[in-house]
């Protein structure tokens, strides 16, 4: 999909109009939003880093790159909630010598039920993939992107980061931990030529979501595209915008965030999902 239009006073989006695009990190890039960002990026001609914890699948998409737009791709298996998985990373973001064009912050998992019946372990684990992994590799890519004067940092957060959602509750805090980071960051970049985006949709058809069941359990819910998603958050860094909500959901409970009042939005929040039980089995970290 092309670039949104390059606006007066802006730095072009991802480096628009440069013979060689520089290097794209996806975290999570395996399978769902992660893969059709890695997809979007290797059709605009950035070489892939991609980055999860499933190997045949991100080889089956280092093949596609290659074949489809003869752009190499760097596969990294590892699971990004460990230190071991992190150091890995930064050092295959180091290994390519130059600093990237974009960072994709993708790799995430969530999930519900009452708090209290969540395994300790596994909530834990959702904070150190969800907030710490993002922080950690932010952090890391940032400071070269702003000594060369351009780049993109996408945080995917979600429609959850506008309020607490009870029975997701661990799930809702580190996408706002993750919304309120980026939105920050953005600001701190003005006028570095580096952009940030926290993107927030709503339901996006998934793997992860139908295998869980919110396909069936969240009937009558309109459900994003996850090509619609990566589309809307190209045309967000093109604005210069610090986030992206995409979709009637995420539209909706943003305005519903911002005009109702708190007590009342909980409440909603939690009569929508305490039906949805624990997505038992499933693990979305890709």
């Amino acid at each position: 999909h092309p670039p949104g239009p390059r606006r007066r006073g802006r730095p072009p989006l991802l480096r628009v109009g440069a013979s060689v695009k520089g290097p794209a990190l996806v975290t999570g890039a395996s399978s769902g939003l992660g893969r059709a960002f890695a997809e979007s990026l290797a059709s605009r001609g950035h070489p892939l880093i991609a980055v999860a914890r499933r190997g045949e699948r991100l080889r089956e998409l280092a093949d596609w790159a290659l074949r489809e737009h003869g752009v190499a791709t760097t596969v990294l298996v590892a699971d990004l909630a460990t230190d071991e998985g992190l150091a890995a990373c930064r050092e295959a973001v180091d290994a390519v010598g130059v600093p990237l064009d974009v960072a994709v912050l993708n790799a995430g998992f969530g999930a519900s039920g009452a708090f209290a019946g969540i395994d300790r372990a596994r909530q834990s684990d959702m904070v150190r993939l969800n907030c710490v992994a993002v922080t950690d590799l932010a952090a890391h890519v940032l400071p070269a992107m702003v000594a060369r004067g351009g780049g993109a940092l996408v945080v995917l957060s979600s429609a959850a980061a506008w309020q607490p959602v009870p029975f997701m509750a661990t799930y809702a805090a580190t996408k706002a931990y993750e919304l309120h980071l980026t939105e920050a960051i953005a600001e701190e970049l003005r006028g570095t030529g580096v952009r940030a985006v926290a993107v927030c949709p709503g339901p996006t058809r998934t793997e992860f979501t139908m295998s869980a069941g919110a396909g069936t359990t969240m009937r009558g819910v309109p459900f994003d595209d996850v090509d619609l998603v990566v589309r809307a958050t190209w045309r967000a860094l093109a604005a210069g915008r610090s986030r992206a909500p995409t979709g009637l959901v995420a539209r909706a409970s943003l305005l519903s965030a911002r005009f109702l009042p708190r007590r009342a939005v909980v409440r909603a929040a939690a009569l929508t999902h305490r039906r949805r039980g624990s997505l038992k089995g499933s693990d979305p970290r890709t």
